[in-house]
């Protein structure tokens, strides 16, 4: 493995530490008016790193609880709601979604890695030679999963509809959503393991090691661009909230 790529990997995740936990101790003395986003802003830290720590000092910010009752205090819209462009609101939307993704694909990658018997179930050896493909499927069940339930705790409370009604509308609004997302995501991931790693540099991508998780940052930020004009058309047609 080269030296640089090597010490590259360590500082992009060390950075993204440190942004999810800034993130997380303003979030503990600020915390955001829906709860659901006290966890979203931290995990989009893990892959956004530092642009997800200006993102969030700058317009999720504006979102916190003390914001939101001030506002209604004064008989005026939330500033989330006002000062927020909607370019940026369609990049939250993306990123909320992907927040899901990080979640979950960190939990598969461990599981199948720790447990290989999982990715077995899912078609390793008898459907697919190569175990990452078998692999992505868990991955989308985990991703699709948490996405679903981060969805349904910012669509429900914002529109005031029943748990069934809630998590009908969540599928809705996050299947399209996660899936551009993890189109982005799989294609990059297949890109460095195939032609980066296996191609150029004569190795396998592994998840016990930094190079993987860096690369999976890189991944993320396809998932987002792939997600990104989902999420506009989404957004603009009500599926998804403005956030």
């Amino acid at each position: 493995m080269p030296e640089w790529l090597h010490l590259l990997a360590i500082l992009s995740l060390l950075a993204s530490a440190i942004a999810a936990l800034i993130i997380a101790f303003d979030i503990f003395r600020n915390p955001q008016h829906m709860w659901i986003m006290n966890a979203v802003w931290p995990l989009v830290a893990l892959f956004g790193s530092f642009a997800a720590l200006w993102a969030y000092f700058r317009y999720g910010r504006l979102a916190t609880r003390k914001a939101h009752h001030q506002a209604m205090h004064n008989d005026e819209k939330p500033p989330n709601m006002t000062e927020t462009p909607f370019a940026v609101m369609v990049g939250k939307g993306a990123a909320h979604c992907g927040s899901g993704c990080a979640l979950g694909d960190l939990v598969a990658e461990w599981l199948a890695f720790l447990v290989p018997a999982v990715a077995v179930w899912f078609g390793w050896q008898t459907i697919f030679a190569e175990k990452m493909f078998a692999v992505w499927i868990l991955d989308f069940v985990f991703a699709f999963s948490f996405g679903v339930i981060f969805q349904y705790f910012t669509i429900k409370p914002m529109r005031g509809l029943s748990p069934y009604q809630g998590l009908i509308q969540a599928v809705k609004a996050d299947f399209l959503s996660l899936t551009a997302w993890q189109v982005g995501m799989y294609g990059f991931m297949a890109f460095a393991q195939f032609y980066l790693f296996r191609h150029l540099l004569g190795m396998k991508l592994e998840v016990p090691t930094v190079e993987f998780w860096f690369m999976m940052q890189i991944a993320m930020w396809a998932g987002f661009a792939t997600s990104y004009p989902v999420n506009w058309w989404l957004i603009a047609k009500g599926v998804k909230e403005k956030m």
